[in-house]
């Protein structure tokens, strides 16, 4: 119940952040598990609060391990249900962390639930397919569910990995049997058949949504403009120090996207609290609530 209005509550902020999230093929985001669903990883934590938002069902994500680190870190990504797996760049010492990792998305499977897998094993802010690791291959090969696994390949792409108010496409293809991508005896030929065959079907489903500056009434305008300003001064403290520290990493848009979400109800109840005070009003609480909302939905889609 719980994590249901916590998604409830991602959705409503990702309506707020993004212009539009287009996407292709909804009624497979419909699918129940057991399902592995294999992505393409350009834009860090985002890309799993996006895809994981438009499942109807609870999706699971291996993420990468250092950023459970931090405890509050930690405490928010097990929320979102974020498994940690390592890479050898973190360390060899937490190499043997990711036995928790696979194990746990079996069992995970195995119960009939959703895991979602970055099958790049690496996240880079680019739309160009890097090549696969064998990580999601290796869960899907060991995996014992009591119904067939599926595998969904799904794509992501953004018209921009820094600018508010991004257009996002997201595509999921036909699930296939994963038993299907597993014909031979030997592991390791079952491993690399897996990617082959992933890969063409993942890479010619990446398409960069185009950006576009779509004339608007002017009232909108007014409106988005106003709304722009009745809301900077918290983007204004946040955007500059978060662009100092994720300066060089594929973070900004998720430290951003996470800020705002922790921060930016504190920052209406601060903002309204001092309303209070000088008015008294309800009414003009409930203006200005209005107004602080719906402009940063308008600033996001129509502000210059």
């Amino acid at each position: 119940m719980i994590f249901k209005v916590f998604k409830l509550l991602i959705r409503a902020a990702l309506f707020i952040f993004c212009k539009k999230i287009a996407v292709l093929n909804r009624p497979q985001f419909s699918q129940k598990g057991p399902l592995l669903v294999v992505a393409n990883h350009p834009n860090s934590f985002l890309d799993a609060i996006i895809i994981g938002s438009i499942f109807r069902e609870n999706v699971h994500f291996l993420a990468r391990g250092d950023a459970f680190r931090d405890k509050k870190h930690r405490f928010l990504l097990k929320m979102l249900k974020m498994i940690p797996i390592y890479r050898l760049s973190e360390g060899k010492e937490n190499l043997h962390l990711n036995e928790y990792a696979f194990t746990e998305s079996r069992r995970i499977l195995n119960n009939g639930g959703i895991v979602l897998i970055f099958i790049e094993g690496i996240c880079i802010n680019s739309h160009q397919l890097q090549p696969f690791k064998k990580g999601a291959a290796r869960i899907a090969l060991y995996a014992d569910t009591p119904n067939p696994l599926l595998v969904m390949p799904v794509s992501i792409a953004y018209d921009s990995f820094t600018h508010f108010g991004k257009n996002v496409q997201v595509e999921a293809a036909q699930p296939i049997l994963a038993s299907a991508l597993f014909p031979f005896v030997e592991e390791a030929k079952n491993l690399n058949w897996f990617n082959e065959q992933l890969y063409p079907i993942l890479k010619s489903m990446i398409h960069v949504p185009v950006s576009y500056k779509k004339a608007s009434p002017i009232f909108l305008s007014i409106f988005a403009f106003t709304g722009k300003w009745l809301n900077y001064p918290l983007y204004f403290l946040l955007n500059r120090p978060i662009k100092e520290k994720t300066k060089g990493t594929v973070f900004y848009d998720s430290v951003l996207f996470g800020s705002l979400f922790l921060i930016y109800p504190m920052y209406l109840l601060i903002v309204h609290a001092i309303l209070w005070a000088i008015s008294g009003s309800f009414l003009i609480l409930l203006f200005s609530a209005i107004l602080h909302i719906a402009g940063a939905i308008s600033a996001s889609r129509w502000a210059k």
